[in-house]
């Protein structure tokens, strides 16, 4: 297991995420305001989920699980193998969905989704890093 990869990823994420919370404004309507720290937010956002799946496939790739066919399969992987728990599965599988509207979707983007993203759900981020660091410590 390459852990210093893994965790060289994970002190990524801890900067963006460290960004974020630099950035991040206190309500919705400072949010919309502010199209630079908007911009920002949302490709913060987008590069914090895309850390999360790197880390998932550094450890599918360490545990020669094979090469999953998208990352919903990566994330049953890693739950299959104990890695991460079925509720952070879920958990992934809905930050995945979220960074595809980030990227694909990118004109479409609603403000209030982005903004209940960066005010309900940085804290998954936490409990992704501590489900990775405790399968780390613990293989």
């Amino acid at each position: 297991m390459d852990k210093k990869r893994i965790l060289a990823k994970i002190d990524e994420l801890n900067g963006y995420l460290e960004e974020i919370e630099k950035i991040r404004p206190s309500d919705i309507e400072e949010y919309i305001s502010s199209i630079k720290d908007k911009r920002a937010c949302e490709r913060l956002l987008q590069i914090s989920i895309e850390s999360v799946i790197d880390i998932c496939n550094l450890i599918i790739s360490d545990l020669k699980l094979g090469l999953p066919s998208d990352e919903d399969v990566a994330f049953q992987k890693l739950e299959e193998k104990k890695v991460i728990t079925n509720k952070m599965k879920t958990i992934l599988i809905n930050m995945k969905g979220f960074r595809n509207i980030l990227v694909h979707k990118y004109g479409e983007v609603k403000d209030e989704l982005v903004f209940e993203n960066l005010s309900e759900k940085l804290g998954d981020f936490d409990i992704f890093k501590e489900e990775i660091l405790g399968f780390l410590k613990n293989s």
